[in-house]
């Protein structure tokens, strides 16, 4: 069996922004079939993705809310849409290196150009069923953990 060795340690958080609760499931699902073991933390929407991504309100303590290394980003978000917010991280300066890859059912020719002239690193479209999910959660797998040289941890969480 494959055993890949990661170049994003296992315990660098990864945020999902995913406004659908099933969505999520199928998505930890197919982490653990994958062998992804990082800590996912989720906003709901927009509006708490960029609250979490502040340590703003309930997600305050970073302790349980860390800053993540990689986020996993819908575009169809209630409230402020997953371009906004793409457009936000963009325009902070400690988050202009984060990684963020789309992940949408969306294949609309304007929302693939629209995200990476946004700053998107990736555009994957979700696929319609849980085993096509497990191959692109481990080809995603493959590229941004094992093959991929991940930049710096946000400046608020590198260690002096």
């Amino acid at each position: 069996m494959f055993q890949p060795r990661f170049r994003m340690h296992q315990h660098d958080p990864i945020l999902v922004v995913e406004d659908e609760p099933d969505a999520i499931i199928l998505l930890q699902h197919a982490f653990a079939k994958a062998g992804i073991r990082n800590p996912v933390h989720t906003a709901h929407d927009g509006d708490h993705a960029i609250a979490y991504l502040r340590g703003e309100g309930r997600y305050a303590d970073r302790s349980a809310n860390p800053l993540p290394h990689l986020v996993l980003l819908d575009l169809k978000l209630p409230r402020c849409s997953g371009l906004e917010v793409l457009e936000w991280i963009r325009a902070q300066p400690e988050f202009r290196g984060l990684p963020v890859v789309v992940l949408t059912s969306s294949k609309e020719r304007s929302d693939v150009r629209r995200a990476y002239v946004g700053g998107a690193n990736s555009y994957l479209v979700k696929p319609s069923s849980l085993a096509g999910l497990i191959e692109l959660v481990t080809a995603f797998r493959d590229y941004w953990l094992v093959h991929n040289e991940p930049p710096p941890a946000p400046a608020s969480t590198a260690i002096a």
